[in-house]
């Protein structure tokens, strides 16, 4: 299965202990270790709750943490 980029839209973000999970609208669903991410490694999970999705779902951004 092909997926371009412009089908790779977010439509759910998630953390475990250790990693960032993101589901995509194509179904496809993405880890990326927290460790990856400092401010989101640090953030209590309420702050990493409170996040927007940009461009329909390409971007993530957390405001309060200063992190896209």
């Amino acid at each position: 299965m092909n997926t371009s980029v412009l089908e790779a839209r977010a439509t759910k973000v998630w953390f475990d202990e250790n990693f960032l999970w993101i589901s995509l609208q194509d179904g496809w669903q993405l880890s990326v270790p927290l460790s990856y991410f400092p401010r989101l490694l640090k953030a209590s999970a309420e702050q990493r709750q409170n996040h927007e999705f940009s461009g329909g779902g390409v971007g993530i951004h957390w405001d309060e943490l200063d992190e896209d």
